[in-house]
C-alpha cells in the first residue's frame, strides 16, 4: 500500500520550517489554474491563508487564469482584484522576467504543472526565471508536481541553433523530469550561479501506481487542451501535428490525443499502412478510427476521419508506449498513402514568433524527423537508430539530478 503523495505545495504549507524560511521575504508566485493543493485551493490563496507576503503572482503562456484557448494568444499584466498585487504575464509583451518584475520579490515559487515535454512551454518560462534569478540575486524554489508521463525518455535531442521558446536546451521531446528535477539539470547544464531549492514531493512513484499521476488526485487542465492523464501522455507525439496541415483535434473536446483528423484521409488506410510498416510501435495503447469536426482551427467545419489514441485503462502500457515514434509513423503513412499531400505548414506560419523556419522543424528542435518523413527510403529503423542515441545520451546525462 502506497501512502497518499503530497506535491511541493502541500509539503511546504506542511512544514513549519519552510515557511519560517520565507518570513521577512517578498514572495512571488509562479502559477496557473492546475496549482492547487491536496483539497483543491490554489496556491495563491493557500500560500496567502499561510501568512506567506506574497507580493506578485506570474502567469505562464496561457496565463495565471488559463483562459486563453489557443497557442500565441498573449496575456496582459494585471492586477488581482482580491489581493491588489500584481500578476505579471511571461507570454504577453515579454517572455522572459524584466529587472521590473524580478524586483516584486525576494523569492519566487514555481508551482506550475507539467506535461513532461520539451515542447510544453512551462519548462522554458522555468530556464528563463532562473536565469533572471541568477542576474538579479534572487532564490527560486520549485514546489515539485508530478510528471504524469512517467520516467520514459523518447525522442532526437533539440539540436544547438533550433533553440526557441518551445526548445530551450538540447533535450529530448519526452523528458522523463519533475519541474524540480529540470532545473537541476538547467543549473549544471548552464552553469548558473543561482539559489536554488526543490520542495520535493513525498511518495511520488514515477513507475509506480499511475504510472506517473497519481490515481488519487484529481486532474485539472495546467492548459485549456490538456484535458487528462491520456493527452499528458500522447502529447510528446501528437503535439507535432501543430507543425502539420492535417487537425490536432483542435476545436474538439479531445485536442491531442488524435494521430491526425483530415476530411481528405482514410484513417482505416493510415492505421494499416502503420502496422505493414512498423507494428512495434502501435504498442502499448489501443487506436480508434473515429469522425469529429472542429468548431474552430484547422478544418473547421468540415468532417474529418481521424485516428484517436486510447493510452488508458487496460489499454495502456506503460513501458511499451511511444507516443513520438507513434506520431512519426502516422505522418509516414500519409506520406506513403498520399505522395504529394501537403502535410506540413509552411515558413509563412510562424510558430511561436519564429521565423524562415517550418514550425515541424521548430518543434522537433530540427528538420531530422519531417526528413524521414519525407524521404521515401528512410525505413523506421533508420529513426529509431537516430533516437535511440540520443535517448540513452540523455538518460546518462540526468541520472544524477533524479529526485524520485
Amino acid at each position: 500500500m502506497t501512502s497518499e503523495v503530497e506535491f511541493g505545495i502541500d509539503c511546504l504549507l506542511a512544514d513549519p520550517q519552510l515557511l519560517g524560511e520565507l518570513e521577512g521575504k517578498r514572495v512571488a508566485l509562479v502559477a496557473h489554474p492546475a496549482s492547487v493543493t491536496q483539497d483543491l485551493t490554489h496556491s495563491l490563496d493557500a500560500l496567502i491563508a499561510a501568512g506567506v507576503n506574497v507580493t506578485s503572482a506570474f502567469g505562464p503562456q496561457h496565463g495565471l487564469k488559463g483562459d486563453k484557448q489557443d497557442n500565441m494568444v498573449e496575456t496582459a499584466d494585471e492586477t488581482d482584484p482580491q489581493y491588489g498585487i500584481p500578476v505579471f504575464s511571461l507570454y504577453g509583451e515579454v517572455r522572459r522576467p524584466t529587472g521590473q518584475m524580478m524586483s516584486s520579490a525576494d523569492v519566487f515559487l514555481f508551482d506550475l504543472q507539467d506535461l513532461g515535454c520539451r515542447i510544453y512551454t512551462f519548462v522554458t518560462t522555468l530556464l528563463y526565471l532562473l536565469e533572471e534569478a541568477a542576474k538579479h540575486g534572487k532564490e527560486v524554489w520549485v514546489l515539485d508536481r508530478p510528471n504524469p508521463a512517467g520516467r520514459p525518455v523518447e525522442g532526437t535531442l533539440l539540436m544547438p541553433g533550433h533553440e526557441s521558446f518551445v526548445g530551450a536546451a538540447p533535450m529530448p521531446m519526452r523528458h522523463g523530469l519533475t519541474m524540480g528535477e529540470m532545473g537541476h539539470w538547467f543549473i549544471d547544464h548552464f552553469d548558473l550561479d543561482v539559489l536554488y531549492r526543490v520542495v520535493a514531493m513525498q511518495s511520488w512513484e514515477p513507475d509506480g501506481e499511475g504510472h506517473g499521476w497519481p490515481p488519487s488526485r484529481v486532474w485539472i487542465n495546467p492548459s485549456p487542451n490538456a484535458a487528462n492523464v491520456n493527452m499528458a501522455r500522447a502529447y510528446a507525439g501528437t503535439v507535432m501535428i501543430e507543425g502539420a496541415t492535417v487537425s490536432e483535434g483542435r476545436g474538439t473536446t479531445r485536442p491531442l490525443e488524435v494521430l491526425f483528423g483530415a476530411p481528405d484521409v482514410d484513417a482505416k488506410a493510415v492505421l494499416a499502412e502503420m502496422h505493414s510498416l512498423e507494428p512495434e510501435w502501435l504498442r502499448g495503447c489501443a487506436l480508434r478510427d473515429c469522425w469529429f469536426e472542429p468548431t474552430f482551427h484547422k478544418h473547421a467545419g468540415k468532417l474529418c476521419n481521424a485516428l484517436m489514441i486510447h493510452a488508458e485503462n487496460a489499454f495502456y502500457d506503460h513501458d511499451t508506449f511511444k507516443p513520438w515514434r507513434l506520431q512519426a509513423l502516422a505522418f509516414k503513412a500519409i506520406r506513403r498513402l498520399y505522395p504529394d499531400y501537403e502535410l506540413w505548414r509552411g515558413t509563412d506560419f510562424k510558430y511561436e514568433y519564429t521565423d524562415n523556419v517550418l514550425a515541424i522543424d521548430v518543434i522537433n528542435g530540427g528538420p531530422s524527423l519531417r526528413q524521414w518523413v519525407d524521404n521515401d527510403a528512410a525505413t523506421p529503423g533508420d529513426l529509431d537508430a537516430l533516437a535511440s542515441n540520443d535517448e540513452a545520451a540523455w538518460v546518462q546525462t540526468v541520472r544524477g539530478h533524479l529526485l524520485y
